[in-house]
């Protein structure tokens, strides 16, 4: 039975200012809502970007610790819209050392 080819890369980890960490990721349009998930459950992100595939920011996310408890519902929703319209996409993430 052949198996799906899995898309999610990571491409690049990068210093963006002391202290915060960035990573490229790069995944499909039907893995995104899932990854965005597990990356807030995580707890140590910063911020996710969402580009399309010519680099253009579609959706920035600013997390702390008011926005996870508060807005998590409608953020989640406004990702899985955005999902709908994309084919790939590259996640930028920012974490905290």
């Amino acid at each position: 039975m052949p198996t799906a080819k899995r898309t999610q890369k990571k491409t690049a980890t990068t210093e963006s200012e002391p202290g915060v960490r960035r990573e490229t990721l790069r995944v499909n349009a039907d893995e995104v809502m899932k990854k965005v998930r597990a990356l807030i459950k995580e707890g140590n992100i910063r911020r996710i970007i969402i580009q399309n595939e010519q680099g253009k920011t579609l959706m920035e996310i600013p997390l702390t610790f008011a926005i996870v408890g508060t807005l998590l519902a409608p953020i989640l929703a406004a990702v899985g819209a955005l999902a709908g319209v994309l084919t790939n996409c590259t996640l930028i993430v920012e974490r905290k050392e």
